[in-house]
């Protein structure tokens, strides 16, 4: 069954009130980011969409998918399962190499040049990573990071999973950036629960959650694009600061480098700082 839209229908909050947005509609090629407090009820919005929910508690939400109730003529409970999701507690149990996996995997899901998207697989992964692996390492001896960045990558390319559902990647040390363009240029539909201002600017819209219940639900705006854009360039210099000292290098010796000067510059101008304020 080709996905056409999903609906979330709006439940109860924590109070028992209902929400104030009663129906959201979702369509493939959409990122939508949701927002709020800790404890506002955003991994729980989550959970609803992937577990096909029909008004069940605490939430009572009901999940359409093509305007379809579950239960009804067409989608069922099976569909779930064609969900991915990717969130910064994910790590590896199965004993197998690197390889091996993505060789079952991408056999499982009828992909036809297996050896052509295994190496895609793994040069994507290696670009999210921060700390590169090999084909031949052990999916359990994985970091945290490392893992995340190969289910990103298996998700994006191999996967057929018309959803992807990201739990708080930006803790997940990967370039969280990156992963969500690569996701949202899959045509799929990507519900991101975050708390990171960039993932929030990249959406292109928002639901806001409030007491356990969706509150408020927001387009991107132009100013919000163009702010995004400054934003993500700032951030690639501190990224770019970030990996000198990683690598062993120190401000003072960055400094000595032209093209590291300006950079150093560039960064201290935005965070209004100074070299005498370190």
């Amino acid at each position: 069954m080709k996905l056409r839209m999903i609906s979330v229908l709006g439940g109860l909050d924590k109070d028992s009130t209902p929400e104030s947005i009663r129906r959201v509609d979702i369509q493939p090629g959409e990122v939508v980011a949701v927002v709020g407090p800790t404890g506002s009820g955003k991994t729980q919005l989550i959970s609803d969409i992937e577990q096909y929910t029909d008004g069940q508690p605490p939430a009572e939400r009901t999940i359409l998918i093509n305007g379809l109730e579950p239960g009804s003529d067409g989608p069922d409970k099976n569909f779930r399962h064609l969900m991915a999701e990717v969130s910064q507690k994910m790590n590896f149990v199965i004993d197998s190499s690197v390889q091996s996996f993505l060789h079952r995997h991408a056999s499982v899901r009828g992909v036809v040049d297996v050896d052509r998207i295994v190496a895609d697989v793994f040069e994507l992964t290696n670009e999210l990573a921060g700390e590169p692996i090999s084909m031949t390492d052990n999916l359990t001896l994985l970091s945290g990071g490392q893992a995340r960045a190969l289910m990103v990558a298996d998700v994006a390319l191999i996967s057929n999973a018309p959803v992807v559902l990201i739990d708080e990647i930006e803790n997940a040390g990967i370039d969280r950036l990156k992963a969500l363009k690569i996701l949202k240029g899959q045509g799929k539909i990507v519900l991101v629960v975050t708390h990171d201002l960039m993932l929030t600017l990249m959406a292109d819209r928002r639901i806001v959650m409030k007491n356990g219940g969706m509150c408020k639900l927001h387009r991107r705006t132009r100013d919000e694009m163009r702010i995004a854009g400054e934003l993500a360039a700032i951030e690639a210099d501190i990224s770019k600061l970030r990996d000198l000292v990683r690598s062993g290098d120190s401000i003072e010796q960055s400094k000595n480098n032209k093209e590291k000067t300006v950079l150093w510059q560039k960064f201290c101008s935005t965070a209004h700082l100074t070299s005498a304020g370190l």
